[in-house]
């Protein structure tokens, strides 16, 4: 009689156990990898708001942190990576929360790949920049004209199936006509830029300066700070590797003086699936 009770109690226990992790009780936090740097780290959080996951302070935006979550319904643990890293932390996780040229560097695309994607991403254009006094320089304005071109336009829409969207609105041949390109006849204009897309875009605009005999130098970088820095130190004439919020941060936080001279694509923004493959591991 007393065996029974034991084997009676000991089932009673492990019911209510189950019961508990199936009302919300977790064995384990949900962890979501996100990018460390300030507007992409906030990109992710109010991406992961947009899909109701998480609920931000008021007054929270393009500089939140996991410390503005109100809410954590979920109760999801944040992994804070350098951006570069976050698909090479994506098996050790259960999500991660990846810019598109470092997903798209892992085969990995947002329109097909991503679970939660960016419905706008206007305030996130990827631009090409130079040092503040440098926007009106004939290289530069060759620069732009080549990379604003239909043939950039063009080789976007066919080569990245959504995963990067132009937003060149009025291409031009890709020159500009008020420049004296004989002038700039074997000049070289170096531009420092990610290896996906940016370098890839850029090589189309190499062609296009290579037929004025002027030879576009691009140099790649696997980070976010370095391009910007050779900018600012005038060892690099330009860079292509970030969006308008990320640049302002940076100008502000490192008193440099970087300015976007032409709008090019926006990368849409997306959660991508880790350990846990779908999101029905997100139930209360």
């Amino acid at each position: 009689m007393k065996k029974s009770l034991r084997i009676i109690l000991a089932v009673a226990a492990v019911a209510a156990s189950l019961s508990v992790i199936s009302c919300g009780g977790k064995s384990k936090a949900i962890t979501v990898a996100i990018p460390n740097d300030t507007t992409n780290e906030a990109r992710a959080l109010l991406l992961l708001q947009e899909g109701g996951y998480i609920t931000l302070k008021d007054g929270a935006g393009i500089t939140a942190t996991p410390l503005d979550v109100k809410e954590n319904p979920y109760g999801i643990k944040f992994n804070e990576v350098e951006a570069a890293q976050l698909p090479n932390v994506l098996q050790d996780v259960d999500f991660a929360l990846i810019n598109a040229n470092y997903a798209l560097g892992a085969n990995l695309n947002p329109s097909k790949d991503g679970l939660l994607i960016e419905g706008s991403a206007s305030a996130y254009v990827n631009i090409v920049c130079v040092k503040a006094g440098n926007e009106n320089n004939p290289a530069v304005k060759a620069l732009v004209a080549a990379v604003e071109s239909a043939k950039v336009k063009d080789y976007i829409t066919k080569t990245y199936n959504g995963a990067v969207i132009s937003v060149i609105d009025n291409p031009t041949d890709g020159y500009d006509s008020s420049v004296d390109y004989a002038a700039l006849k074997g000049t070289t204009i170096s531009i420092a830029a990610t290896p996906t897309p940016h370098a890839e875009v850029l090589e189309v605009a190499k062609e296009i300066l290579a037929a004025k005999d002027i030879t576009l130098k691009i140099i790649e970088f696997n980070d976010y700070v370095q391009p910007n820095n050779v900018v600012e130190s005038g060892e690099v004439d330009a860079n292509y590797f970030q969006h308008v919020p990320y640049l302002d941060d940076f100008n502000k936080e490192n008193g440099t003086h970087i300015v976007s001279v032409s709008g090019v694509h926006v990368e849409p923004f997306a959660l991508y699936a880790g350990k846990s493959k779908s999101l029905d591991v997100f139930q209360k």
